[in-house]
């Protein structure tokens, strides 16, 4: 019998070892190191790689991707920059997924789960990839995305027979009819999740919903937009393999009718517009998740709901939870991990006495998204000293809500990134003069893994964006608004801070009527956009029109692609190349 031999790489590992360790090292930053130790390490990382994330889609091209990864399972393509959830950036800006679906349908022949957010769609896009990749395509997120109608996902429904995850959420989709989802209905029985929560989509069929839950035993997740809940009694029933469901409504003049209602018995994540929580207190000490987002509740429906929920991990909530709410939220969910609270129109409002009973009782978070109407030194402690495996903090100190009189904050920000050390992402957005260019300064010098950040309305001079960019020594992407600083210091900071590869930032000063001091960050494969000040007219919420000043804005990015050009008129290109 012929020896097999396998030849050693030049680190002296063989290439058979190396293949058999590849597959258990599918961390992107593990896998980057890889292919940098050796060219023979490079191509094996190159044709065993099945997942990547392309975190800006300018940075590089759909074909070069290809000729990198050939042997791709899984894409998720990042469009538009963060901003634009807020009206930030022109809808005319960019972010079209047409040469991303064309390469997949043409060339991408492994691949099974394609994922595009924040990206421009058209239906003729849904066309090509179910046409081309119908027959194999597993799962397709759309998430945050416009620009497509039903008719595109009728293509999706009637040839992506084979498809486990459909996700829409958040997505403006043109609705002209709900025959998309009887497709799925009729031609797909291995379906595991469906999600277009948060959409505008309305004619939904609930026969087809309860087929759908009938033909796929697999079914465990369901995200839908608002409807009746008694409409879904069939739906539920079907369902029994059902873990996850959010959308649905109570309608008070039925009230006496909910008693039909039953849930499925492994349901343990869950979100209901609704203020009528009783029916779900029978269940609720096996939930982990709950979204209250678009729950019609006051400050003591959560509490009533929340010390019945002790198993609680993640919980997606408004401001309207009150200080009361955190505090039962504290003693009673001791395993939460999670929590995200968005701003709210209503009665109730979150501070640092709520953020710093919290921190003391929940001590496994590593997540905390919150807005908050007031914030001490203290609060911010208090975080660092108890939350030692936040990974994610996001602040948002909301406008003239109350009187901040404990400021600035630098001491606090301090003690929150020393005690916090395994901290990866950070948002700060705070109001003038609320953190100094100290504090500014601690940020930098205190956050040695952060990769992401955001950050508004800090600091008070270019001497803090000096001090601020000697360190972070592991920050990728950076994102700012209403900054003080000159656009010498920002280009100082783009050339200092070591792991930059993205930066965006609306508001600066110029200290020229030209842009020199932009070009001073311009480097080979960098990419500078600028996004000059314009007015936007929108409505208020009784209905009137406000004209909102949006300032400048300044887009750098690394790009292996090249300059853009598909610029609309409204965006300016600086020559990147010296």
């Amino acid at each position: 019998m012929e020896e097999h031999r396998t030849a050693p790489s030049s680190t002296g590992m063989p290439d058979a070892v190396l293949k058999c360790v590849l597959p258990f090292l599918d961390g992107p930053r593990d896998r980057a190191s890889i292919s940098l130790v050796c060219r023979r390490w490079y191509k094996l990382d190159s044709s065993s790689r099945k997942h990547v994330t392309i975190a800006f889609c300018y940075t590089t091209t759909a074909d070069q991707l290809r000729r990198r990864f050939p042997a791709l399972e899984s894409l998720k393509v990042k469009g538009k920059p963060r901003a634009a959830m807020y009206d930030l950036i022109p809808d005319d800006w960019g972010g079209y997924v047409t040469p991303w679906v064309r390469e997949v349908a043409e060339n991408f022949d492994c691949l099974r789960s394609l994922h595009f957010r924040r990206m421009i769609v058209r239906d003729s896009d849904l066309e090509v990839l179910a046409r081309s990749r119908g027959g194999v395509l597993q799962a397709l997120k759309l998430d945050k995305c416009s620009g497509f109608s039903t008719d595109g996902l009728f293509h999706i429904g009637s040839m992506c027979r084979e498809l486990r995850t459909l996700c829409l959420e958040e997505s403006s989709i043109v609705e002209l009819d709900g025959q998309w989802l009887h497709e799925i209905a009729m031609n797909n029985s291995v379906l595991e999740t469906l999600n277009f929560y948060r959409t505008d989509l309305v004619q939904v069929s609930f026969e087809d919903l309860e087929r759908i839950a009938r033909n796929c035993c697999n079914l465990t997740s369901v995200k839908i937009s608002n409807c009746e809940i008694l409409d879904l009694v069939g739906f539920f029933r079907a369902a029994a393999a059902l873990e996850e469901f959010c959308g649905g409504s109570f309608n008070n003049e039925q009230s006496d009718r909910y008693n039909a209602v039953t849930f499925p018995p492994k349901l343990c994540r869950l979100g209901l517009g609704s203020h009528r929580m009783p029916i779900v207190f029978p269940f609720a000490s096996l939930l982990n998740k709950l979204d209250l987002l678009n729950a019609l509740l006051d400050t003591e429906d959560h509490c009533l709901l929340i010390q019945r929920c002790p198993n609680l991990e993640i919980l997606e909530t408004r401001t309207v939870i009150g200080d009361r709410g955190l505090e039962i939220l504290a003693q009673s969910c001791k395993k939460l991990k999670r929590l995200r609270i968005e701003r709210g129109s209503g009665n109730g409002s979150v501070s640092h006495r709520g953020l710093m009973v919290l921190a003391q009782g929940c001590l496994e978070l590593e997540y905390l998204a919150v807005y908050v109407s007031n914030i001490t030194n203290a609060s911010l402690e208090s975080i660092g000293t108890y939350s030692k495996n936040l990974c994610d903090f996001r602040l948002a100190l909301l406008d003239r809500e109350e009187t901040i009189t404990d400021f600035p904050l630098d001491n606090g920000v301090r003690t929150l990134l020393r005690g916090c050390e395994k901290l990866r992402r950070l948002a700060l957005y705070l109001r003038p003069g609320v953190l100094t260019d100290v504090g500014l300064g601690y940020i930098g010098r205190y956050s040695p893994n952060v990769r992401w950040m955001f950050l508004g309305y800090v600091g008070s001079s270019d001497t803090g964006l000096f001090e601020f960019s000697k360190g972070c020594p592991s920050l990728q992407k950076l994102e700012m608004m209403g900054c003080c600083f000159s656009d010498r210091a920002l280009a100082h900071a783009a050339l200092q801070l070591p792991s930059l590869r993205y930066l965006w930032v609306q508001g600066y000063q110029t200290s020229s009527q030209s842009s020199d001091g932009l070009l001073a960050m311009a480097r080979p494969c960098r990419n500078i956009e600028l996004i000059p000040a314009r007015r936007v007219i929108t409505t208020d919420q009784v209905e009137e029109a406000v004209v909102l000043e949006h300032p400048a804005q300044i887009l750098a990015y690394y790009s292996l692609a090249g300059p853009r050009t598909d610029f609309p008129e409204t965006v300016i290109s600086l020559d990147p190349v010296l």
